[in-house]
């Protein structure tokens, strides 16, 4: 019984000892796959993960493009700056312990606190974030030497934009700032290869040609292998592929032209931009109030901020872009000529003009109370004759007139090589049904035409589009797209290329039709609005002043600037040309609840027109009289251009 037991014992133990042995040689055999399986069939894969945790691929952002003005002045340039930066993933209050543990050994201001908590919150997933800018050696020094003090902080060299004449041309060269969440996303429908361009790409072009020229101005990316430790810190450079600069920009703007204008403006609120007419390059673009972009370069403080964003003068709209105003009287050589493309009305047609035209039972007044008497074509631009034009557009319609005036660029975008550009209005029965809801508001009724003429109504067109029109109709319908950029230079061949504009079909004017328009602008500074303005002039010009409402008045009531508030004042307008045989510069200029044209905005036309014909700078005693609105010809003594000292920087951080 003893003897069946233990065979019994054996039997199970070998039993066992076989299970065990499978169970292990299981093991091996796994083991030995896998290990198989890791060193020989995945060797390359984990080799090279292996070596990717060992190198790292640091992007090297390239230095942006320049942007410099005709004669070479540069607009925008790039400096080096170290900047003090904090990992944000950290509580609130281990954050506001740190940052008072650094202000006792860098100088962190109140406006410094309040820009990083902002920047924390647009800048969400980075991995640090500035607190301060633009350290000098002595701060970065005393880091340094302090740094095992603040884990998580650190000094990183840093390219900033800097735009050296400040304010000066703010309008026309926008700026740069960080990428914020909603460009981050866009980024993310990018082509591949554009994507892996902004690798390490903080800021970007946010208004202006620094936005249109994003692409030729950012550059390309480079790279730097670095060997790293286990720490994650870099031990050497294994290799790199440097980073090529931005193409730099050639623009046809004169920045003392553009600085001048803005001086002649003064305080007030406005807009000019002058088209040399030959081939659609900008010479000034004016938009005043201006800011300093430098402000937004590493994210504006709230306080500037609020200044800029509340100001009544809304020193932050470009107004040559995108103001609108109703181009009042100077609408009128364009109404003539889209008269006579028409076929409506000839250039002797003779209209009375006794002071008002009735429409139903409204009566439309002229200028004063007293009227013109008989007025042709030529006559009805040297005196601006209202009624000619309320005649006018009542026989044309508003249709014919749009048909006729949409083709001077009226209502449609010029294509300058700036985005966000507005369309403005002019008016036709189908924009109308478009315009709005209610079936009432959408029928065009014949009254609404009667001041279509004389450039008020519906009509709103902004500086730009007038000085579009203007250069068209003075060139005899020769069109050119106006363009701010003249050239973009390569910075490694350093070779230039023009920057082509879409070809736009000549509009095949009359030339003695166009003759007829040129002659009456002419007459308009001998014996018109402008005389007294271009009394004196040694070259030929022509113009138009217009007067447009800001706000309507009364049936019964008259114009009186002085009883209203200045914001309600009528806008003062000026269109023109010189010289008259063969225009070299079509310009348009507004300033904003000025009064009459020949009052506020035709002496802003003189000055430039003297600038760029004469290359006459006036006198400090003609800037300030413009500036006030009571000058004309000029009084003091002028200067070359070429003399005057280029504008001085009107305030922001300085390099």
């Amino acid at each position: 019984m003893e003897l069946k037991n233990l065979e019994r014992e054996l039997d199970r133990f070998r039993a066992r000892l076989l299970a065990a042995a499978a169970f292990v040689l299981l093991g091996v055999v796994l083991l030995a796959s896998r290990m198989v399986y890791l060193q020989v069939m995945r060797h390359d894969a984990y080799a090279l993960q292996a070596e990717a945790n060992r190198i790292a691929v640091v992007p090297i952002v390239p230095n942006r493009g320049l942007i410099v003005d005709r004669n070479g002045v540069v607009l925008a340039n790039n400096y080096s700056a170290y900047t003090l930066e904090i990992s944000p993933r950290r509580s609130a209050a281990e954050l506001d312990a740190l940052i008072e543990e650094l202000a006792a050994v860098v100088e962190i201001s109140p406006r410094d606190r309040r820009r990083f908590k902002r920047l924390q919150e647009e800048l969400k997933g980075a991995e640090t974030v500035p607190i301060r800018s633009r350290l000098s050696d002595e701060e970065v020094a005393r880091f340094t030497a302090r740094r095992f003090q603040f884990p998580g902080v650190e000094i990183k060299a840093r390219l900033f934009r800097s735009y050296p004449l400040g304010e000066t041309g703010s309008h026309l060269l926008g700026y740069i700032g960080r990428v914020n969440q909603y460009e981050k996303s866009a980024m993310e429908d990018w082509p591949e290869e554009r994507q892996a361009n902004y690798k390490g790409t903080e800021y970007i072009g946010k208004l202006g040609l620094e936005q249109a020229y994003e692409t030729e101005l950012h550059g390309t990316t480079g790279f730097e292998e670095v060997e790293t430790s286990a720490a994650g810190r870099a031990v050497r450079r294994l290799r790199s592929q440097p980073a090529t600069p931005g193409n730099s920009l050639m623009l046809s703007i004169d920045i003392r032209l553009q600085a001048l204008v803005e001086r002649l403006f003064g305080q007030r609120r406005g807009a000019l931009v002058a088209i040399d007419p030959r081939n659609g390059e900008v010479l000034a673009f004016v938009s005043m109030p201006t800011f300093d972009p430098n402000l937004f370069v590493d994210g504006i403080d709230t306080e500037s901020w609020r200044e800029l964003n509340e100001s009544l003068d809304k020193p932050l709209l470009n107004r040559a872009l995108r103001g609108t105003y109703p181009p009042g009287s100077t609408f009128k050589p364009f109404m003539a000529m889209a008269a006579m493309t028409s076929g409506t009305r000839g250039p002797h047609t003779v209209v009375q003009d006794n002071g008002s035209f009735t429409f139903g039972n409204h009566t439309f007044r002229s200028h004063g109370d007293g009227g013109l008497g008989p007025v042709d074509m030529h006559r009805s631009i040297v005196k601006s004759s209202n009624v000619y034009y309320y005649t006018l557009a009542n026989e044309m319609g508003v249709d014919l007139m749009h048909q006729h005036l949409q083709p001077f660029g009226f209502g449609v975008r010029t294509g300058i090589d700036l985005e966000n550009e507005v369309t403005g209005v002019l008016p036709s029965t189908e924009w109308k049904r478009r315009a709005y809801r209610k079936p009432e508001q959408q029928k065009w009724y014949a009254g609404e035409t009667i001041s279509l003429g004389i450039g008020q109504g519906y009509n709103h067109f902004t500086a730009l589009q007038l000085a579009h029109a203007t250069a068209t109709l003075v060139s005899g319908g020769q069109r050119h797209a106006p363009r701010l950029v003249r050239e973009v230079e390569d910075v490694v061949t350093r070779q230039r290329t023009l920057a082509q504009r879409p070809a736009l079909a000549p509009l095949g004017l009359v030339p003695e039709q166009v003759e007829l328009i040129k002659k009456a602008l002419y007459a308009v500074t001998q014996e018109g609005t402008s005389t007294r303005v271009f009394a004196g002039a040694t070259y030929t010009s022509g113009g138009k002043t217009g007067t447009a409402q800001a706000v309507g008045i009364g049936k019964n009531e008259k114009y009186n600037a002085a009883k209203m508030e200045e914001h309600k004042r009528d806008h003062s307008w000026y269109i023109a040309m010189a010289p008259v045989d063969q225009p070299r510069v079509a310009l348009a200029v507004i300033v904003e609840n000025a009064g009459f044209g020949a009052e506020a905005a035709a002496p802003i036309a003189r000055r430039v027109f003297d600038y760029l014909l004469l290359g006459r700078y006036p006198s400090e005693e003609d800037i300030v009289l413009t500036q006030q609105g009571r000058s004309a010809a000029p009084i003091g003594q002028a200067r070359l251009a070429s003399e005057v000292p280029l504008p001085t920087r009107m305030g922001g951080p300085q390099p």
